[in-house]
């Protein structure tokens, strides 16, 4: 009589098939989720800078030229004039720019939007 205990070969080929297909479906959703994440952050320090540039101005009358790198992880360059501001910021991980122009010639001032519609 034959000891039965173990695996076969068979039963671990389809194990491992089973968690390739489970890692094939999972890594481009974490690559997609972290790429958004990033996105977001870009654009809530847009939504920050927006925030002092109008404080700045309300104490001041004029808005402020800026150069941040806000927590390492997002640059953000601004440039103004006495009428509005414009800035972009963008996270060195993901390709996509945002940017806001409170300039009086915007087609969309104060709206955050891809560097493309600006």
């Amino acid at each position: 009589m034959r000891d039965t205990r173990g695996f076969t070969l068979i039963e671990l080929l389809i194990v491992v098939l089973i968690i390739g297909v489970l890692a094939a479906i999972a890594i481009p959703q974490f690559t997609s989720t972290k790429e958004r994440a990033l996105d977001t952050a870009a654009r809530s320090d847009l939504r920050n800078l927006m925030t002092a540039q109008e404080s700045y101005f309300a104490t001041n009358h004029v808005y402020v030229t800026v150069s941040v790198a806000a927590g390492g992880s997002a640059s953000i360059n601004g440039t103004n004039d006495f009428a509005g501001y414009s800035a972009t910021a963008a996270h060195g991980a993901t390709s996509t720019t945002w940017c806001v122009n409170t300039s009086p010639g915007a087609t969309t001032p104060g709206k955050i939007l891809k560097a493309s519609s600006c």
